[in-house]
């Protein structure tokens, strides 16, 4: 029996994304334990409610050890069913729920999926709209829409921009472009401000991040170029600081962050107001 691993199901009758958020950010906190996580979205039925308790009581066999059930079932009868499974059995959905209706004075609607489903069209535009400009405006691309732009980062090659432009657009709905910082940007013109950004520079916002981590992403992307090598990086990533620096535009070293920490770091560092929820 390994009791450094577990077997953790996810468990919802809709997307199962809330469960998974929740449950990993509760897991986050035992970082000396190793997770096998499965995940079952739309278990709408007591026959699927059914399949799965078989699933988690063969693991439950198989490992010697109770899987942890993260749901957010909102059937009472679909509950009750995986409930009665050997799984420890975390109902994130009952946890709140009671307590917001004695407070509010109103029962819950019990709606599957009400989270996300579309029930705010203008945000689901919002949304779209954002992530295609984020699209548009990638790497450099899509100049002329700069005016658009809530926010643009930038920053070296493999600096992490491009999938926080695409989170801040997604979860936010914020309009972000991003604009590589290239050698010839950074050394051919001794740190002047490329034209094209020059009138946005109150938009600007860098990223940095450590040179030895940088490598080993640029070196999965081209193994034993230069542009992969150590020395390059180091280079590139000094002259960018530096030229943060010298432009007072506010930058943050994203080395160990995720990218949903990146997206809301900037996101209340420049004060922008979220679009979405």
């Amino acid at each position: 029996m390994d009791i450094s691993r577990r077997s953790v199901f996810f468990v919802s009758d809709s997307t199962a994304i809330t469960a998974e958020t929740l449950g990993h950010c509760l897991l986050a906190q035992f970082d000396h334990i190793k997770y096998d996580p499965i995940t079952f979205p739309f278990i709408d039925t007591v026959e699927k409610a059914e399949k799965l308790v078989h699933q988690i009581n063969i693991e439950a066999a198989n490992t010697g050890l109770a899987p942890i059930v993260f749901s957010t079932l909102v059937s009472k009868e679909i509950r009750d069913k995986v409930k009665k499974s050997r799984g420890i059995f975390l109902d994130l959905f009952d946890t709140y729920l009671e307590t917001l209706e004695r407070e509010l004075s109103v029962p819950s609607s019990h709606i599957v999926g009400r989270y996300h489903s579309l029930s705010d069209v203008n945000s689901y535009d919002v949304r779209i709209d954002a992530i295609n400009y984020a699209l548009g405006a990638d790497d450099g691309t899509g100049t002329k829409e700069y005016d658009r732009a809530d926010v643009i980062l930038i920053g070296v090659s493999r600096a992490g921009k491009t999938p926080t432009c695409l989170y801040l657009g997604m979860q936010f709905g914020i309009y972000a472009a991003n604009y590589p910082l290239t050698e010839e940007d950074l050394l051919g013109r001794r740190g002047e401000m490329p034209a094209v950004l020059l009138p946005f520079r109150p938009k600007l916002y860098g990223l940095t991040i450590n040179p030895e981590r940088l490598q080993k992403i640029r070196s999965q992307r081209r193994p034993n170029s230069r542009y992969a090598s150590f020395s390059q990086c180091r280079l590139e990533v000094e002259a960018a600081e530096a030229f943060f620096e010298k432009w007072s535009i506010p930058y943050l070293n994203v080395t160990t962050m995720s990218v949903e920490e990146i997206a809301s770091k900037v996101l209340h560092e420049t004060n922008l107001g979220r679009r979405v929820w």
